[in-house]
């Protein structure tokens, strides 16, 4: 299971005219800001602005400097894999150190969503202990409560983070994982062909 919300792409304005920077050709830009903040390009701007993506990496450089802002939620399992990304990525994580024990275990905590029924069950049985674990730890501050938290927790636990990536970030995440095997990562990818100009700028083909 994977959820993405609060999403908000910035920076198009400035990533473009930073983009005609080389040649001084900032008379022919032609887009504008919508009254509600949304980004429309021209035409001149738009063919600039595909022309160079599709130049490579080298020429798209402009791509970096359009921003993008996500609330991720995800498996543990997942973000493991996520974490390969590190280049132009910044992350902010709901704490599994400090806050674990804040709130009740449920199996609403945890990606469940291809667990066949027997492991379900057995899934609920976890759960159950991790709970008792947490009201034990609630009263005694014990470590060796705290760690048996830590320790047992699964990889399908869901941790929240709020992300920043650019244009160009997605555009390997895409071209990496669209075809992956865990469905995480087509959801993931099925979002960013829903961002502003996707279809010209991050999901082309080469």
């Amino acid at each position: 299971m994977l959820t993405l919300k609060n999403t908000s792409v910035m920076n198009f304005e400035n990533a473009i005219r930073g983009a005609r920077n080389p040649l001084n050709s900032w008379g022919r830009m032609d887009s504008h800001t919508e009254p509600d903040g949304s980004f429309v390009f021209g035409p001149n701007d738009l063919d600039l602005a595909m022309r160079l993506a599709k130049a490579g990496s080298d020429h798209r450089k402009y791509l970096r400097m359009v921003f993008v802002s996500v609330d991720v939620t995800a498996p543990l399992y997942w973000w493991k894999e996520y974490d390969t990304y590190k280049v132009a990525t910044v992350a902010n994580s709901t704490s599994t150190m400090h806050k674990i024990h804040s709130k009740p275990f449920s199996m609403d905590d945890f990606s469940c969503d291809h667990m066949t029924d027997g492991t379900k069950k057995f899934m609920e049985t976890v759960v159950a202990e991790l709970e008792n674990i947490r009201l034990r730890f609630k009263e005694t501050k014990s470590k060796d409560d705290w760690y048996d938290m830590i320790q047992l927790l699964p990889s399908s636990y869901n941790q929240m983070r709020t992300c920043t990536f650019n244009y160009e970030t997605l555009i390997n995440i895409y071209r990496a994982r669209k075809n992956h095997k865990l469905a995480e990562w087509h959801t993931f990818c099925d979002w960013i062909e829903t961002l502003p100009y996707a279809e010209q700028l991050i999901t082309f083909e080469p």
